[in-house]
C-alpha cells in the first residue's frame, strides 16, 4: 500500500494545525471541562470505595460518602454534557471558518477552476464536514487522552505504586497501538474521500446533462458506470470500518490487561489480609475512569486519519497562492471612472497546449457609448474575451489596456468592479426578486433597485405578481419563465451602474418573441456605456454597433451592424 506524497502530507497537517491554532480559544473549554469531569470520577471513585469498604466490614461510611458520590455523578453528567456542546461548537466554528475560506476561493478563482461543479460542491460540502471530527472530538481527545490518565495514574499510584505503574506502561502502549493499527487508516480515507468525490462530482454532471444522455442513448452505459463508481465507494468504505473495528480490539485488550493484573495482585493481597482495602478498591474502580478518555482517542483516531485525507484535497485550494490569472496582486482603483476605453492589442491566450491556442494575436478597441459584437461559432474565442476582461485569465502575450493603462496592474478583483455582466443563464436564489437583484448592489436604495427594475422592465411582469418585486422565487429561478430571469439579470446590470458591460449570449435559449422583447432593455443598458457581446443571435449582430468575426481565436471580418 503506497504512502500519499511528502509534500501532500505535509501540506494538509499544515491546514489542520492552522486552522487548530485559530480555533484554540473554543478547543480549550472542552478540555477543561473534560478535566474537571476526570477529577470528579476520582472523586466520586473514593467515595464509593469507602461505601464499599464500608460493606464489607473494612472501616466506616455512611449516608454523609452516599450523598456526596451521587452529588459528584451528577456534577459528572452536567460536566460531560456540557464538554459534548462545547466540542460541537468548535467544530462548528472551525467547519464554518474553512468553509468560508474555501467558498471565497472558490469565487475568487471563477472560471479559472476548472474542476466540475460536483467536485467543487463536494470539496466545500463533504469535504470540510469530514473535518468536524478533527476539531469537536480528535483534538480534545488527544489531549484529554494525555492528561486524564496521567492525573488518574499519578492517583492511583499515591494509594498504590505497583498498580500506578501497571497504569503508565498501560497508557504508554494505547499510542503504539493506535500506530500499529493505524498505518494505513490515512491512506483508506482518503481514498474513500476521492471515491465519494468521483462519485459525486459524476452523478451531479450527469444530472444536469440528462437529457442529453437520453437523447444519445447512453442512459444504460452511465447508469453502469454509476453503478461500478457506487461500488468502487462501498468497497472503500468498509476497509475503513475494518480499520476501526482493529483498533477497538486493540484497546479492550489492553483493557481487560490491566483489570486482570489489578485484579490478581488486590485479590492475592485481600485474601492474605490487605494493609488497605479501601486503596485496593480505589484501583480497581478507576480501571474504566482511566481507560474512558484512552477510549474516546481511539474512536476519535480515525476522525484524525479521515480528517488528513480531507484536508489533502482542501490544501491545494486553500494553502498555495491562486493559480496565474487568479492571484489577487496588483493595484486597487481610487474611484471608478465615468467611462472605459477598452484596447486589446496582440493578445494571445492558451488553456491547454495540446487543444491550441484560444486567442492568436487579437487586436482592437472599444470606445464609450460603442456596442462591439464578436461573433463567431462555439470555441472561436468569444469568451475567452470576456474571462480576461473580468480578470479570471491572463494573456499569455500581448497588451490590454483600460484607458490607456495597463489592466494587468491591476487586482483581477478590481477588475471586476469595472463591469457588468449577463451571461447565457441567469442564476437566481431563493429570496424575492427585489433580494436578487439587490446582489448586484447591495448597499443600493429602494428607488435604485425599483429604478433598475423598470429600466430593465421587470416591472411589466412583477405587477401581475402577487407580491410585486417582493415575490419569491425558487432556487435556480423557479417560477419564472427565461425571458423573465433574464431581466432579472439585465436589472442586475443597470443598478451595477459599471461603465463597462460584458454580455455572454444574453439572449441564447430564448424563443424570437423574447428575445425581441429583451433587445430593447440590451439596447438601454449599452447606452452611453463601453458594451462587449458576444453571441451568435443574428437579431443583436445587425442591432449592436461593430461587429468582429472571430475564428479559431483570430479576428477576422469586422463590419459595421447593417452592412
Amino acid at each position: 500500500m503506497s504512502k500519499p506524497p511528502p509534500a501532500e502530507a505535509a501540506a494538509a497537517r499544515a491546514l489542520l494545525s492552522a486552522a487548530a491554532r485559530e480555533g484554540r480559544a473554543r478547543l480549550a473549554r472542552p478540555v477543561l471541562l473534560g478535566l474537571a469531569s476526570i477529577a470528579c470520577g476520582l472523586a466520586q471513585a473514593w467515595f464509593m470505595a469507602l461505601l464499599l469498604a464500608a460493606l464489607l466490614g473494612h472501616g466506616r461510611a455512611g449516608w454523609a460518602e452516599l450523598a456526596a458520590a451521587g452529588a459528584l455523578a451528577l456534577l459528572s453528567i452536567s460536566l460531560g454534557v456540557a464538554q459534548e456542546r462545547a466540542q460541537s461548537a468548535a467544530g462548528a466554528a472551525a467547519r464554518a471558518t474553512l468553509r468560508r475560506r474555501a467558498f471565497s476561493r472558490l469565487l475568487a478563482l471563477g472560471p479559472a477552476d476548472e474542476r466540475p461543479v460536483g467536485e467543487r460542491a463536494a470539496l466545500v460540502v463533504d469535504r470540510i464536514e469530514a473535518l468536524d471530527g478533527y476539531f469537536a472530538r480528535w483534538l480534545p481527545a488527544a489531549l484529554l487522552a494525555a492528561l486524564g490518565p496521567l492525573l488518574i495514574a499519578c492517583a492511583v499510584a499515591a494509594e498504590d505504586t505497583l498498580s500506578g505503574l501497571i497504569l503508565f506502561v498501560a497508557g504508554a502502549l494505547v499510542p503504539v497501538g493506535m500506530a500499529v493499527t493505524g498505518i494505513g487508516a490515512a491512506l483508506a480515507s482518503r481514498r474513500q474521500f476521492d471515491a465519494l468525490q468521483a462519485l459525486s462530482g459524476r452523478f451531479l454532471d450527469r444530472m444536469r446533462g440528462l437529457p442529453q444522455i437520453v437523447l444519445f442513448r447512453r442512459q444504460e452505459a452511465e447508469a453502469a458506470a454509476l453503478a461500478a463508481a457506487a461500488e468502487d465507494l462501498r468497497r472503500r468504505t468498509m476497509k475503513v470500518l475494518r480499520v476501526a473495528f482493529l483498533s477497538g480490539l486493540v484497546l479492550e485488550v489492553l483493557f481487560a490487561a490491566v483489570l486482570g493484573c489489578l485484579a490478581w495482585r488486590h485479590g492475592n493481597m485481600l485474601s492474605a489480609g490487605h494493609p488497605d482495602p479501601q486503596a485496593a478498591l480505589f484501583c480497581l474502580l478507576m480501571v474504566p475512569g482511566f481507560f474512558a478518555p484512552l477510549r474516546a482517542f481511539s474512536a476519535a483516531y480515525h476522525e484524525r486519519m479521515a480528517a488528513q485525507g480531507a484536508a489533502a484535497a482542501l490544501a491545494p485550494l486553500l494553502a498555495p497562492p491562486l493559480p496565474p490569472g487568479a492571484a489577487e496582486e496588483g493595484l486597487d482603483l481610487a474611484e471608478i471612472p465615468p467611462s472605459v476605453v477598452v484596447t486589446f492589442e496582440g493578445v494571445g491566450l492558451t488553456y491547454d497546449a495540446t487543444r491550441g491556442p484560444a486567442l492568436v494575436d487579437l487586436s482592437f478597441r472599444a470606445l464609450p457609448g460603442e456596442a462591439l459584437v464578436l461573433a463567431g461559432p462555439s470555441g472561436s474565442g468569444k469568451s475567452s474575451v470576456l474571462r480576461l476582461l473580468m480578470g479570471f485569465r491572463r494573456p499569455d502575450s500581448g497588451r490590454i489596456a483600460l484607458n490607456g493603462r495597463d489592466a494587468l496592474t491591476l487586482r483581477p478583483a478590481e477588475l471586476r468592479r469595472l463591469s457588468a455582466y449577463v451571461g447565457q443563464k441567469a442564476h437566481l436564489f431563493r429570496g424575492t426578486i427585489r433580494e436578487n437583484i439587490i446582489l448586484a448592489r447591495p448597499e443600493a436604495s429602494p428607488a435604485e433597485v425599483e429604478a433598475a427594475a423598470r429600466a430593465a422592465r421587470v416591472t411589466d411582469f412583477a405587477e401581475s405578481l402577487p407580491q410585486g418585486l417582493e415575490t419569491v422565487v425558487g432556487e435556480g429561478g423557479f417560477g419564472l419563465s427565461g425571458g423573465q430571469a433574464q431581466r432579472v439579470a439585465i436589472a442586475r446590470a443597470f443598478l451595477r451602474n459599471a461603465p463597462l458591460v460584458l454580455l455572454d449570449e444574453p439572449t441564447a435559449h430564448l424563443d424570437p418573441n423574447t428575445e425581441a422583447e429583451l433587445l430593447e432593455s440590451l439596447r438601454r443598458l449599452c447606452a452611453g456605456r463601453t458594451a462587449i457581446i458576444a453571441t451568435h443571435s443574428p437579431a443583436l449582430r445587425t442591432r449592436f454597433g461593430r461587429v468582429i468575426e472571430l475564428e479559431q481565436g483570430r479576428a477576422g471580418v469586422s463590419r459595421m451592424a447593417g452592412e
